[in-house]
């Protein structure tokens, strides 16, 4: 049974000079990560992710450091951009075979006729923070308080575009009554919140590791956990995932499992790893100088993620109720969520 993308613009008022830093930060964004980048010893398969240097997708390039993808004779090139749109974007268009993002995409694809679908996921929580600025913490005690705020989100149209939304509407308050903001994520984010471009934003570690070390902000809303995600949004959210487009995963299942059967190894591998275990795992430059930091970020994330990779018991459903909250597309729509992900790749990995 058949049963996952984001378009960052940095665009945000003041920050375009700041892209630069991103790139620094994230080492994706400097185009592809380390691995047999087209060595020839295995099938090439090119994977984008929505951020490589976020710990929500690290299963990605642990998968890539834990040599699971060679033992599978894969070779596997990662590419990064700043947001899942613009990774879903590259997905669409032939670019790459798959793309390390959020599940919730593959929803609004298919109500614009395109046929994507989950084959792995990571998590069963977002992963995501609700952050207010230290100045502005006095005003937003909850989403009841976002009219007329500006909120950061990686970009318009990306996952922490339709949580921002949902959780807004779900207080009361029209999406027409705040603005969201392109900030994207890490130092284009931070300096955002610094500068009053924004008076909070949603955002996922290390970037909250770092907004909370400096006092730069408090957490309003915690999806990071289960528990969170529950209270938040009414039920397990299904996030980060690899993600396919149907037609292809048909013609390449041996290759698609082989890829599923790498990232569950890396799941199992980390859901029996501490955090710093798993932080000295990462390229060294993920740490950013701070590697005590960053390794508190992993352990914050952890319990978002699944330790098999099945699709969580209801989260498409809960999903589902949170775009059709306020994405009119898909409110007006008919979702077939058994499309929109398939758990036969999981079951043959264990």
């Amino acid at each position: 049974m058949r049963h996952t993308t984001r378009y960052a613009s940095l665009a945000a008022a003041g920050l375009l000079a700041l892209s630069s830093l991103t790139a620094c930060a994230n080492d994706a964004a400097s185009s592809t990560a380390t691995g047999s980048k087209g060595d020839g010893k295995g099938e090439q398969v090119k994977i984008m992710v929505g951020g490589l240097d976020k710990v929500i997708y690290l299963p990605a390039m642990l998968a890539q450091r834990l040599g699971y993808f060679d033992a599978e004779g894969l070779d596997v090139e990662m590419l990064s951009e700043p947001a899942g749109v613009q990774a879903e974007t590259a997905l669409v268009a032939g670019q790459v075979q798959g793309t390390v993002g959020f599940y919730d995409h593959t929803l609004d694809l298919q109500t614009k006729g395109k046929s994507v679908e989950s084959v792995v996921q990571f998590s069963h929580a977002p992963g995501e923070v609700e952050i207010v600025s230290a100045k502005a913490a006095g005003d937003i005690s909850s989403p009841k308080d976002f009219k007329g705020k500006k909120l950061g989100v990686t970009s318009l149209g990306s996952s922490t575009d339709f949580l921002t939304k949902y959780l807004a509407v779900k207080n009361g308050v029209n999406v027409s009554e705040f603005t969201p903001v392109a900030v994207g994520a890490g130092p284009t984010f931070i300096a955002a919140l610094q500068k009053g471009a924004i008076d909070g934003g949603m955002t996922t570690d290390p970037t909250v590791a770092t907004v909370l070390d400096k006092k730069m902000g408090k957490v309003l809303i915690d999806m990071r956990t289960p528990e969170g995600s529950q209270k938040a949004l009414g039920g397990p959210y299904p996030s980060s995932s690899l993600y396919m487009q149907t037609d292809w995963v048909n013609a390449h299942k041996g290759t698609v499992q082989k890829l599923v059967n790498a990232f569950v190894k890396t799941l199992k591998w980390m859901s029996t790893h501490s955090a710093s275990e798993i932080a000295a795992k990462m390229p060294a430059d993920y740490s950013q100088g701070d590697k005590a930091l960053y390794t508190e970020a992993v352990k914050s994330t952890l319990p978002m993620f699944t330790d098999d990779g099945v699709m969580p018991v209801n989260g498409p459903e809960t999903v589902e109720k949170v775009l059709k909250a306020f994405n009119p597309n898909i409110k007006n729509a008919d979702v077939d969520l058994s499309k929109t992900y398939t758990t036969e790749f999981v079951e043959a990995a264990k």
